[in-house]
């Protein structure tokens, strides 16, 4: 086939339906990510392979695989909505705004610092449309296979060399118990002591409970007395009930440990420590969205460090109102 064929063939609706495919290995998931039903998928990827005269994929059982006529296209393709999204970037320049679309993902612990650099992110590119997730650390590592978002935020990072990352903050987590647990009286108390107690942790997948776990197996101690809750703030609210104790992210207890409500509890081996980073596949090429938020991220690293590691103080104001734009 020649190319003149090929370029009358092919839309960018196809490309934008293989694409999705492709990164999510699953017809369905593409479905749901497009807004598409699932024979509407199917029916553009037969149109692209028709237009290509290749098979792109291929079902073995119920796994689909992507065949070397479709590794060699989402290369093109890639560099194709690159280019496609640096020149919107370029014509956003010449209007004297910046307009795109930017879709993270975060795991539960870092919201409570995501929101602080959005905030600014915004205020300086209010055009921007930025979609958050928040998800456990399991469903973060998932995402971050199937590529299906701009950027995931995590701690704990897999040691893989196809994924780039940035560290912006450090995550400590810390023990805590209410005020006037006996353990604050106690002398020396270890980890084993705080397992005598009722343990309140995240469901298996979190980042916090996998630490946890991973000190609890070095320093040989059984967490046999715990009760599983859905959320960090779920299980804080227990830990001010009173219903057990919990090893949390200083983050996300600051207030509380300040107003008194929550006291840290000084173990062995605490606080641990792991890096809040921003992590993306090396395959999938930052849009320019992408790369300006990171650049944004960097500028902006000291202003962050500074404001979580004083006392909670709430953050100078950007000059923006926190109405859509057309509404100023």
């Amino acid at each position: 086939m020649t190319t003149p064929k090929l370029l009358n063939r092919l839309t960018f609706r196809q490309l934008q339906v293989f694409r999705a495919v492709h990164e999510r290995q699953s017809y369905s998931r593409a479905a749901e990510a497009l807004g598409l039903t699932q024979p509407a998928v199917s029916a553009q990827i037969r149109q692209l392979e028709q237009a290509l005269g290749h098979p792109l994929f291929k079902y073995a059982g119920r796994t689909l695989h992507a065949l070397p006529a479709a590794d060699a296209l989402a290369a093109s393709t890639q560099a194709i909505f690159g280019q496609v999204s640096r020149l919107q970037m370029s014509l956003s320049d010449l209007e004297g705004t910046i307009t795109g679309e930017l879709n993270l993902a975060a795991v539960s612990t870092a919201q409570y610092v995501v929101p602080h650099l959005l905030a600014r992110f915004r205020a300086q590119y209010p055009n921007v449309q930025i979609r958050l997730r928040v998800c456990n650390r399991s469903q973060a590592l998932e995402r971050l296979a199937e590529r299906r978002d701009d950027l995931v935020i995590m701690a704990r990072v897999p040691d893989d060399e196809a994924l780039v990352f940035m560290p912006i903050l450090d995550n400590e987590m810390i023990p805590v118990v209410w005020p006037g647990h006996p353990l604050l009286e106690a002398t020396r108390p270890t980890l084993e002591d705080l397992a005598h107690h009722y343990m309140l942790m995240r469901e298996p997948g979190s980042g916090v409970r996998g630490a946890l776990e991973e000190l609890a197996a070095e320093q040989d101690v059984r967490l046999d007395h715990a009760i599983e809750m859905g959320t960090n703030e779920a299980v804080k609210q227990g830990v001010m009930a009173q219903l057990g104790v919990a090893v949390l992210p200083r983050l996300a207890v600051r207030l509380e440990l300040e107003a008194g409500l929550l006291a840290p509890l000084d173990l062995p081996g605490f606080p641990l420590r792991h890096s809040w980073c921003t992590v993306y596949h090396r395959e999938r090429f930052p849009t320019p969205v992408t790369e300006l938020f990171l650049r944004f991220v960097r500028q902006h690293l000291d202003e962050l460090h500074a404001h979580f590691a004083s006392d909670p103080t709430p953050l100078p104001s950007h000059g923006v109102a926190c109405l859509p734009q057309a509404a100023q």
